[in-house]
This record gives structure tokens, sequence and C-alpha cells, in this order.
């Protein structure tokens, strides 16, 4: 288990995005968190306490969790003199970064040497099953995305809250570093062999009681040529009965991609439909959230509503105001 509360390591993120795991996890289980460490030149901030070391140590502090998600999931030289220093501290440390903790020999050797603990949340620790397609009880709902990191995280989540107050049966499931760092629990589907992608995602949404909705973390998205791997096991492994369409509106571009433009929902809307409906033929597209932190409350009510009227389907912002309707379009199905 992860000791909490938690030390945000933000780094020299460039920007809030670049920590969109240190956000995750001060969004949705802020009594964790206790502060953040930035170093110079960071652009991130969580809003939280900016602490040294030994500051947030003093304040009860046990794990430092890098919340930091760059391209490639690397750990740079700057940062390691902060992890070796916050071992010395008496830091546990935790990471989703592709870059483990383990294998960097000063890291493990200092970890040994005083007794702390590495924890690398994305490494399989189950020997996934190829899938096989075969149908499930219960139901399942999955985000997909015109881009990386649009708010697919955060719609199941608030989904998964909003279904809950509601009285009916749900339970987040977490494909991403954030989301087992938020919960406890999941799949690292990007460090999934490609081969068990699929059959990882079965094996996380089993049979269920027949009213019972698994609300599957999203990843990636189909028109993202880095990522749409992901995506794709999580259509067909998941099998979901209902998709809801997530969407940043003031994107220029897609994420890491300057030369790629967003598609339309439109486009992702038909795209991931028709990829649903081969291992699920009953699948439906329910709702569409949109991401409107960039937008002030006239802008995000006006675009909410241009989007609904072309696609007539209920569109939210979840975070901003609640997945009260989407819960409510899964009730009808």
């Amino acid at each position: 288990m992860i000791e909490t509360p938690y030390l945000l390591f933000l780094g020299d993120a460039p920007d809030a995005l670049a920590a969109k795991v240190a956000q995750g996890i001060k969004d949705w289980r802020p009594d964790n968190c206790v502060g953040q460490f930035r170093m110079d030149g960071c652009k991130a901030d969580m809003k939280l306490p900016d602490m040294t070391l030994a500051e947030a140590k003093a304040a009860g502090a046990k794990t430092l969790v890098i919340g930091v998600a760059n391209r490639g999931g690397l750990i740079s030289k700057a940062w390691k003199q902060v992890l070796l220093q916050a071992l010395e501290e008496g830091f546990d440390i935790a990471s989703g970064l592709h870059n483990l903790l383990r294998n960097e020999p000063d890291l493990a050797a200092k970890a040994k040497e005083l007794g702390r603990t590495l924890h690398d949340v994305r490494i399989p620790v189950v020997q996934y099953p190829i899938a096989n397609g075969e149908p499930r009880t219960g139901k399942r709902v999955l985000a997909v995305g015109t881009d990386c990191s649009v708010g697919k995280m955060y719609t199941a989540l608030a989904l998964d809250r909003d279904m809950r107050k509601a009285g009916m049966k749900s339970t987040f499931r977490a494909t991403g570093q954030t989301g087992i760092l938020i919960t406890g629990e999941g799949v690292p589907l990007d460090a999934v062999i490609a081969d068990f992608m699929a059959g990882s995602i079965e094996w996380l949404t089993p049979d269920n009681d027949a009213d019972h909705w698994d609300i599957i973390e999203g990843q990636g998205s189909l028109f993202h040529v880095s990522y749409s791997g992901v995506t794709l096991a999580l259509i067909h492994g998941g099998q979901p009965d209902a998709l809801i369409l997530c969407h940043e509106p003031t994107r220029e571009h897609m994420r890491g991609l300057p030369g790629y433009k967003l598609p339309t929902l439109e486009a992702v809307r038909d795209m991931a439909l028709s990829l649903a409906q081969v291992a699920n033929p009953a699948c439906k597209v329910v709702g569409i959230s949109i991401n409107t932190q960039h937008m002030n409350d006239a802008e995000a009510t006006a675009y909410l509503e241009e989007v609904e009227a072309r696609l007539g389907l209920p569109a939210v912002d979840p975070y901003r105001h609640g997945a009260e309707r989407l819960a409510e379009a899964l009730a009808a199905l």
C-alpha cells in the first residue's frame, strides 16, 4: 500500500497539463495532499502550499508522488537529485512513469540502504489473458476522446460519483497511472504487452449484476497516432454498452502533435461506435462530456447548447456542472 498523505512533486512541468497526475489526485483525493514541491521553471500549480521536503515531512507527508506525466515518461537528471534527497528525508516515492524507479540503480540502492519503498504503479502485477470476446453480464460504459488529456478520467469519476448518489450500482475501473493512484487499483494499460491489452480489460470488467455499471477510464484517442492502440484495446476488451464522447474545444492541435488537428465529435462518434459494435453490436453513444475549464460560464453554456443541438445528445461538463444527465442517459438504456 502507498502510504498517505502525499507531497506532490511537480518538477519542472512546462504547463499545467503536464502535471495532470498531480491535478487528478488533488481534485479527487484532496485529503491525501499535504502540499506541492516545484522546481525552478515549473509552470504548473495545484494551488497547494509550496513546501520543501523537510517542511512536508514535518507536516506529516509520507510519500513523494511524481505528479508529472511527460512525453515518454522519463526521470530527468534534475529530478533525480530531488528524489534522492526525498529518500534521505524519509519519504517513500510513488511514480506512474514508464521510466521505473526500481530501474534507476542509484535510487534503488538508496531506498534499500534507508529502508524506503519505491512504488512503480505502471507495472502489471497480473498475468492477463488474451481477449476472447465472449459477452459478460453486467453493463459497461467507456469514455472516448478527440485527444489525449481531454477529461476522460474526470468524466468517469464524476459519473461514478453521481450514479452512486442516484442509487445506481457502479464501479470506476482505473486504466492509467492517475486513476490507479486515486483508487489504489486498476490496470496500467499502456504498460501491458500488446497481445494482452484487450484481455486485461476483460479481466478488469468481469461478469457482474445485470444492473451494475463498470465505468471504464478512457485512454488516448483513436485519432492520436501515438496512442490509438490503447483506445482500441479498451473498446474491444471493454465491450461497452455505452460510449461517452469527450472533447476539449480550445485545443489548436492534438496533444504533442502540432501537425495534427483534432477530429470532430461526429468523426469520433462514428469511428468509435463502428469499432465498439464489432464486440458489442448493441453499443450506443449516449452523451457528450465537454471540458470547459478554459471557458467562462457564458462561453461554456453556449458551447454546450450548440453541441447538444447539433448531435442530439446530452452535453455537459461533468466536473463543472455534474454528471447527472449522463447517469440518466445510462439508466434509460
